[in-house]
């Protein structure tokens, strides 16, 4: 992405009926994210090192079960969280206690151990001082993704053989860019309360964010191109049904569920979910049947 040509057009593209002040304003704030995207700069402020060590940590192939149980241990806090979410509900079906961390982690998984970092992170993440003010937007933000996140891991087992844990991990991470754009937004009050304009450069940005950020991390290349390219509804998958599909469909139900005629609608036009042969009928009777797990889910999460 350029850091002249694209920071010049977003801008401009949000520019009609805004003030020559956050115009500039605006122009100044997507440069700086295209100079930030260039050098490699892409972290999110605050966000625990434990929760990076972690996702790290898991993308190396031969990491062992013992430093997994090493790293997670080191923050007494996340390591709750991950016995929390291994006894939860909608994670534990036999319902016996775990009590010990190495057998939460072994039980769970990687990819659902990535999920329990990223809610620590985000439960952290908006209690940071500097975020005063953010609390609204920034749970909204985190909603939405627990919401997607519930409906990916319930898309992908009753239509796909996509990991559920994966496309779970897929729905959590979808909005990772939006949040990065929206801490950084926070020390540009103008730009901010310009709907129109902040609205257009988190369309234009906030996957090329989402892909820097997950790269860093050492995400699987999968999930980085589902959280990039879900919202693309023409591109053409490699191979089978994937995590894009999936995250595509679960972000169109949650965006337009309560509006049915309009979800048949888009659902009709959205190739995803062709590939996935789900229409609004099937899915309505999965999501009454799923509903409590998925409720479950949420609270697992930390809706």
């Amino acid at each position: 992405m350029s850091s002249t040509g694209v920071s010049t057009s977003s801008a401009r593209s949000a520019s009609a009926g805004t003030s020559a002040a956050t115009t500039n304003e605006a122009f100044e704030f997507v440069k700086a994210l295209a100079c930030e995207l260039s050098a490699g700069k892409v972290e999110l402020p605050s966000f625990p090192d434990i929760a990076m060590r972690v996702q790290r940590a898991l993308a190396d192939k031969s990491v062992t079960p013992d430093r997994v149980v090493r790293v997670v241990g080191a923050e007494p806090a996340l390591a709750a969280r991950i016995l929390g979410m291994a006894n939860s509900a909608a994670l534990n079906a036999t319902g016996r206690p775990i009590n010990e961390l190495r057998t939460a982690i072994a039980r769970m998984g990687f990819d659902l151990l990535r999920s329990a970092a990223i809610t620590f992170s985000m439960a952290q993440l908006r209690k940071a001082k500097q975020y005063r003010g953010l609390e609204k937007p920034m749970n909204l933000l985190w909603q939405r993704s627990v919401n997607v996140a519930s409906l990916c891991f319930v898309i992908s087992k009753r239509f796909t053989r996509v990991s559920a844990d994966a496309a779970l991990l897929a729905g959590l991470l979808h909005g990772v860019g939006k949040l990065y754009i929206l801490t950084r937004a926070s020390k540009h009050p103008a730009l901010f309360a310009d709907h129109v304009t902040y609205n257009t450069i988190v369309r234009d940005w906030h996957g090329n964010i989402a892909k820097a950020l997950l790269e860093n991390w050492g995400m699987a290349e999968e999930l980085v191109d589902a959280v990039c390219s879900f919202e693309d509804m023409d591109r053409q998958p490699r191979g089978q049904t994937g995590l894009a599909d999936v995250l595509a469909v679960a972000h169109l139900f949650a965006s337009f569920r309560e509006q049915p005629d309009l979800l048949e609608l888009k659902l009709r036009e959205c190739k995803p979910a062709a590939r996935i042969a789900v229409d609004r009928d099937a899915f309505e009777k999965v999501f009454t049947e799923s509903a409590a797990d998925m409720q479950a889910l949420r609270e697992a999460l930390g809706h």
